[in-house]
Parts: structure tokens; C-alpha cells; sequence
């Protein structure tokens, strides 16, 4: 009755640390029948690519038959061709968007998932990697825009067939069916109907000069995204 409150005394009992997250071996072998399903359907996309490539390959050839096939032959089959391997660019830098999904994804089980395991045996799922890896199931999206993924297929693949393309073009004019002996002369090979050759030689320049500043753009941007995150190298979950 009035008197002063006792001191509280701290309590003996031990605090207890929260429970380590841990995956059971259901949770375990489901992830790994997950990880199969998705080299699967990257293997799955990966084929579909090498056949837009293949076919911008095809076609290059048969511009190269037809337009040294005898001497009166046109260029014209190898500047049609440009609008053929734009096409196939296009439609396989499509597929990359959808091939990038499936390959981040293993890449990412592989990184937090089977890389930890056989490392220290700690799956570390304190760091939430697993989270990521839902969210993503859950609200699936491209994890790269369509000109990275233009970039990074002309960098791979088409660059290299455009300089092909030039490179023949550069022939046809210079040494098909004789060699040319002055610059009026060369411009006067390159012309096409009304079109003179001095206006398709230009567009010509253009067209890979814009396809060479794309791959070197998209090569900036990813070797900034994988200083950004650790390693120039790494491409993970995009």
C-alpha cells in the first residue's frame, strides 16, 4: 500500500533463436524434377533459335548462287536478302525473350539451389532466393527487352552474316564478272532499275552500321549489369 514498486528482475529463461528454414526431401525432389522441366523447355528453345539462324544462313547462300551465277547476274538478290535476315533477326531475337526466361531460371536454381548443396550442404534460404524464383512463376515476364535481345543475337550470330552479305556485295561490284577499274564504274554495277547504286551502297552502309551500334550497345549493357551484381559474367534471372 504505497509502497515502491520491486525492481523487475531480467528473466533467466534463454532467448530463442527463429527456426531455421529448411526444405524437406519432397521439397527437395520436387525442385529438382522443377530444375529438369526447365532445361528442358531452354534445350526446347534453344533448338527453335538455331533454326531462325540456319535459315538466314540458307538464304545468304542462295543470294551468293544466284548473284554469281553468270556474269550479267544482278546484285540485287544480295540487297533483297538484307530484308530477309532483318526477318529472321526479328523473329529469332523474339524467341530469345522466351528461350532467356527458361535459361535464368535453371541458371538461378543452379547458383542458389545445387551450388550451395554440394558446397557447404546450407541452402541458405534465409538470403530468399526462393522468393525470387516464386515471383517469378507466379508473374512470369521477360527479363530482357526486345533490343538487348536483338543486340544480343546480332552479337552471337548475325553480325557475323551481315558482314558475309557486305563482303559479297563488295565482291560482286569490285571483281564480278571483271575487275572494275574506277569508282563510276562500281556504282554503275550497283544500280538497280531507277535506283542508283550510289543510294543502295549508302543504305547499305547504314544498315550495318546500325546493327554494328546495337550489338555494341546491348555488349555495354551487359557487362554494366553484371559488374552491377558481381561478376561480368553473370546473367542470372536476365
Amino acid at each position: 500500500m504505497g509502497g515502491e514498486a520491486a525492481p523487475a528482475t531480467p528473466s533467466s529463461e534463454p532467448v530463442l533463436e527463429p527456426e531455421r528454414k529448411t526444405l524437406s526431401s519432397s521439397e527437395i525432389t520436387a525442385v529438382a524434377h522443377l530444375y529438369r522441366g526447365e532445361v528442358y523447355r531452354s534445350t526446347i528453345w534453344r533448338t527453335r533459335l538455331d533454326t531462325t539462324t540456319n535459315w538466314a544462313v540458307v538464304t545468304l547462300g542462295v543470294a551468293l548462287s544466284i548473284s554469281f551465277a553468270s556474269p550479267d547476274s544482278s546484285p540485287l538478290p544480295l540487297v533483297l536478302v538484307g530484308v530477309l535476315i532483318l526477318l529472321f533477326l526479328m523473329l529469332e531475337a523474339r524467341r530469345y525473350r522466351y528461350f532467356n526466361v527458361w535459361r535464368a531460371r535453371c541458371r538461378w536454381m543452379e547458383k542458389h539451389f545445387y551450388a550451395p548443396m554440394l558446397d557447404d550442404g546450407d541452402l541458405h534460404l534465409e538470403d530468399n532466393w526462393q522468393k525470387t524464383l516464386a515471383q517469378d512463376y507466379l508473374a512470369p515476364t521477360y527479363h530482357v527487352s526486345m533490343m538487348t535481345s536483338v543486340g544480343r543475337r546480332l552479337r552471337s550470330n548475325y553480325l557475323w552474316i551481315l558482314l558475309i552479305q557486305s563482303m559479297a556485295f563488295a565482291g560482286k561490284l569490285a571483281v564480278h564478272p571483271t575487275a572494275v577499274v574506277s569508282w563510276d564504274d562500281a556504282m554503275s554495277r550497283a544500280d538497280v532499275g531507277p535506283v542508283p547504286g550510289e543510294v543502295l551502297v549508302v543504305a547499305g552502309v547504314l544498315y550495318v552500321g546500325a546493327a554494328a551500334s546495337m550489338a555494341l550497345w546491348s555488349w555495354r549493357a551487359d557487362v554494366q549489369r553484371g559488374r552491377q551484381r558481381g561478376s561480368v559474367k553473370s546473367y542470372s534471372m536476365g
